[in-house]
This record gives structure tokens, C-alpha cells and sequence, in this order.
């Protein structure tokens, strides 16, 4: 599908809801290019645009990833603790 538009899918989540912005890019534009777009849509949503981390269907990917038609582009945030650790915590105080 050379030469048309493709369509991806930016999400970004937060405890209290999930956003979702359709955008449509040229065939040769990358995941960066996806952010802007999105960013454009949603002014005012505050999204760490810069600076978070970056994923495409769960896997991480760096900014220049192209991505393909249909793709979801994710916007991560930083763990506040490691969930093995919080595990272990949690099964340590439940065998006192």
C-alpha cells in the first residue's frame, strides 16, 4: 500500500481514564510523527508527549519505529515500584 495514508491508533492511560486519538499518516511516517499528530488532536491532555517511554502493541519501541497500517502507538508511564518487588512485599507480610 504504497503512496495513500495509514491509520494508527495513540493510547495513553492513566488511573482514572484511557485516551484514544485515530490518526492518519503518510506511509513513511514514524512513530514520532504519530505523537505529534495526536498531540495536535488532544491540546490539552496532559501527556507526557517528550518523555514517556514508547510502545507499539505492548513492545517497546524507540521514536523513529515506523509503524504499520493499524498499529496502536503507546505512551507508557513510569512504574512507581518494580511489580515483583510489590510481590514479594505483599507475599512476605501475608506468610507473618
Amino acid at each position: 500500500m504504497s503512496g495513500g495514508l495509514k491509520r494508527c491508533l495513540v493510547a495513553y492511560a492513566t488511573e482514572q481514564r484511557q485516551f484514544l486519538w485515530p490518526v492518519e499518516l503518510q506511509q513513511d511516517a514514524d512513530v514520532a510523527a504519530a505523537l505529534s499528530a495526536a498531540r495536535r488532536a488532544a491540546p490539552d491532555v496532559p501527556v507526557p508527549w517528550d518523555s514517556a517511554p514508547v510502545g507499539i502493541f505492548g513492545e517497546p519501541c524507540a521514536r523513529d519505529a515506523r509503524p504499520a497500517d493499524g498499529d496502536r502507538i503507546e505512551l507508557y508511564q513510569p512504574l512507581v515500584q518494580d511489580p515483583r518487588a510489590r510481590r514479594r512485599a505483599r507475599l512476605g507480610s501475608a506468610r507473618r
